[in-house]
């Protein structure tokens, strides 16, 4: 689904017609061009011909047991594979997580998208193809997508782009029409897409995934540390509330006897005691034959405790498709037989 392609093959239409196919792609949410009657029948065989809508197909779709989590493995054109979860919350959201990337330059340790590797970038269509099969499924449902997250794999500022671009056809009245506070971007920390995104007028909102209180044990854990410290992403980051004035959360990951001491969360309490910001704490899910563990729940407890007594924010995220493997750092967008081999 090439907008731009779209608009190519509208160049001699009436103006009216680019909105009329913006809104039985985005609102009416049609799976082929004959769906669209509103528009002439040549047209819509023009269509058909030169502009598929999804040319990203999905190959597994996976269900966890409580309904709540749906993950689909999508096949792109090329051959290449992503992943993509929807989760069903209980005040009623809906949530799209998407990937940005095949794969992820990054190589965090704790995550599996990390340790296959970066094969490209993905086209702004390929990250709303995502979007809009969540849509026309939960449509069936009478329901609708409330809220997308770039969070899936790959680094979103690493493909700045191609996101914002998606972003800004999720937030087209006349396309998607989802508000730009129920977007989010979690990044590593890439100093030059903060920047940028400070920049644009868009009230999206941004997750920084930080997973350590110091450099040393964050650049084990995160080797991008080695070039984007904290200290450097904290300064991005207070000019970027400066500019916007919007909240930024902190996404910490819980890994046994690695980063969940109470001197970790006093050291973080320290770092992050300001208006702005808030923390997130994130179980940590396992991933092939990983050596780390995710923390016990009375350690995740005190650790939220200390934080919260310094007059930090907290909220702690709910585990969602862990046995289908769709929670945070589990997509690899490889599946055997129901399984992600890492």
């Amino acid at each position: 689904m090439d907008l731009k392609k779209i608009e190519k093959v509208l160049a001699k239409e009436p103006p009216f017609r680019l909105k009329q196919v913006k809104k039985a792609l985005f609102q009416d949410l049609i799976e082929n061009w004959n769906k669209a009657t509103i528009l002439p029948q040549n047209l819509r065989q023009k269509l058909s011909e030169n502009c598929p809508i999804s040319e990203s197909k999905p190959e597994k779709i996976l269900t966890s047991k409580n309904n709540q989590t749906i993950k689909v493995v999508f096949g792109l054109k090329d051959g290449l594979k992503i992943e993509s979860v929807l989760t069903k919350h209980k005040d009623d959201r809906r949530t799209v997580c998407v990937s940005s990337q095949v794969g992820c330059a990054i190589g965090c340790r704790f995550c599996a998208t990390g340790q296959q590797g970066f094969k490209r970038d993905l086209t702004s269509s390929e990250i709303i193809e995502q979007t809009l099969f969540f849509a026309r499924l939960l449509k069936k449902e009478k329901e609708k997508v409330t809220n997308v997250v770039f969070m899936g794999m790959g680094e979103p500022f690493m493909n700045y782009d191609n996101v914002l671009e998606a972003i800004k056809i999720l937030n087209d009245k006349e396309g998607f029409n989802l508000g730009a506070r129920r977007i989010s971007i979690s990044t590593v920390g890439i100093i030059e897409g903060i920047k940028k995104i400070s920049q644009e007028k868009l009230q999206v909102n941004l997750a920084i995934s930080l997973h350590s209180p110091n450099n040393k044990l964050r650049s084990r854990l995160m080797p991008i540390n080695r070039k984007y410290s904290i200290e450097k992403i904290l300064a991005a980051v207070d000019d970027y509330i400066k500019k916007t004035k919007r909240r930024v959360m902190f996404e910490y990951l819980m890994i046994d006897g690695v980063n969940d001491s109470e001197k970790e969360a006093e050291k973080l309490s320290k770092i992050l005691r300001k208006p702005l910001y808030f923390v997130n704490l994130i179980s940590f899910n396992p991933i092939g034959h990983s050596q780390f563990k995710p923390s016990a729940g009375w350690k995740i407890k005190k650790f939220k405790d200390i934080l919260e007594k310094s007059g930090i924010t907290v909220t702690q995220r709910y585990r969602f498709g862990r046995e289908i493997l769709a929670a945070c750092g589990q997509l690899t967008g490889r599946i055997k037989n129901g399984v992600n081999p890492v």
